[in-house]
């Protein structure tokens, strides 16, 4: 085994969930990431956990697609729903051996899929915003996600892993130091109002009024690298072209342009894939809405994969959720969809915060 699974795994038991003796781990992959699973449930049991793999054959999302009726597709799984009812923790591992497996079902059909997960997102949130539940996301680096990214297995693989610095002597006091860092941008945002994006794809303000501001560095998503908050949910006024395809579910939506006004997505267009885009921002009342504003900050990541787990980490990036948003930074917008899509701000971007600058081209003015 590449010992850097190992140490991804350790990373993924001892600092992201934070596994103590007795808690219950649901593990969410399909059986390409065998490896990481049998890391991380020898990892589980070390920590004193009960590991309990939910395993998925691949492409077993497109068997649904193609053989369900629309009462099976929009079936909740009830296996995962009451894990993340009753668990400590989950952890999922992204394993798709296509991740585009989806992209040539309806737009009606795939919206119904994703309706079936709400309630299962919405638990996942609200029981992490209490700390009742322990939750993290990575990815397993499959031959599929390389391609998707332009790169040779072996080349994505150390992509990958340093990303998550499994390839450090200590990752997780690595992750740490991050932490540090990203604590000095984090404060010119918290405790401000007013936020303004410009740039040759962005002009857009919005309210970050009483809203608590998130560094991330590891805990739910691994690689990580961002801090963020959740918009005060009408406040979002100005349009903004995304600069990289926006992907959702292993659908990839190019060209998206979107404008709001009062919090709203009043216009959205998109230059493939746009009836997708339409039918996901009707899922239901909230997404039309964002859930999330964030600066990606991970150095590390630097190029488009088409894994939204890396891309929004982009260091000189900014990244608009739309749909539900995190309730521990005060949102209160609910949705069956939480999509990110990416603005980059490298070059000739600024932020402004109640009126002063605060970042330039990518980077803090610190």
């Amino acid at each position: 085994m590449d010992p850097r699974i190992q140490k991804l795994a350790k990373i993924l038991v001892y600092h992201s969930a934070r596994i103590a003796a007795g808690d219950r781990v649901a593990i969410e992959a399909t059986t390409a990431a065998e490896p990481l699973v049998r890391a991380l449930y020898r990892e589980i049991l070390s920590a004193g956990g009960h590991p309990y793999p939910l395993l998925k054959i691949p492409q077993q999302d497109r068997e649904l697609l193609t053989f369900g009726n629309e009462e099976q597709i929009g079936h909740v799984d009830q296996l995962r729903h009451q894990a993340y009812q009753a668990f400590e923790s989950r952890i999922r591992i992204y394993s798709s051996t296509n991740p585009q497996e989806l992209n040539d079902f309806s737009s009606s059909q795939q919206a119904l899929f994703q309706q079936s997960k709400s309630p299962i997102l919405r638990t996942q949130l609200e029981r992490g915003a209490k700390d009742e539940f322990k939750w993290v996301t990575t990815l397993f680096p499959t031959q599929a996600y390389a391609e998707q990214a332009g790169m040779d297995l072996e080349e994505f693989q150390d992509f990958v892993y340093g990303a998550c610095l499994a390839d450090q002597e200590d990752p997780i006091q690595s992750w740490h130091e991050i932490k540090e860092n990203q604590a000095a941008g984090l404060d010119l945002f918290q405790g401000s109002d007013r936020v303004k994006l410009t740039g040759p794809e962005i002009d857009l303000e919005l309210s970050v009024k009483g809203r608590k501001f998130i560094n991330c560095y590891g805990i739910n998503n691994m690689p990580d690298g961002e801090i963020f908050t959740g918009p005060v949910e009408t406040s979002l006024n100005g349009w903004v072209r995304y600069s990289y395809p926006a992907v959702y579910s292993g659908v990839m939506v190019k060209g998206v342009e979107l404008e709001f006004r009062e919090g709203k997505v009043v216009r959205a267009q998109a230059e493939e894939q746009e009836d997708y885009l339409l039918k996901l921002l009707d899922s239901d009342p909230g997404a039309r809405y964002a859930g999330e504003f964030a600066v990606g900050t991970n150095t590390q990541v630097q190029r488009f994969t088409g894994n939204i787990l890396f891309d929004e980490k982009i260091g000189g990036t900014i990244h608009i959720a739309l749909g539900s948003g995190y309730p521990e930074t005060g949102s209160s917008n609910q949705s069956a969809i939480h999509w990110d899509m990416i603005c980059d701000m490298r070059k000739g971007s600024t932020i402004e915060v109640d009126g002063t600058p605060i970042y330039q081209d990518g980077k803090f003015i610190l």
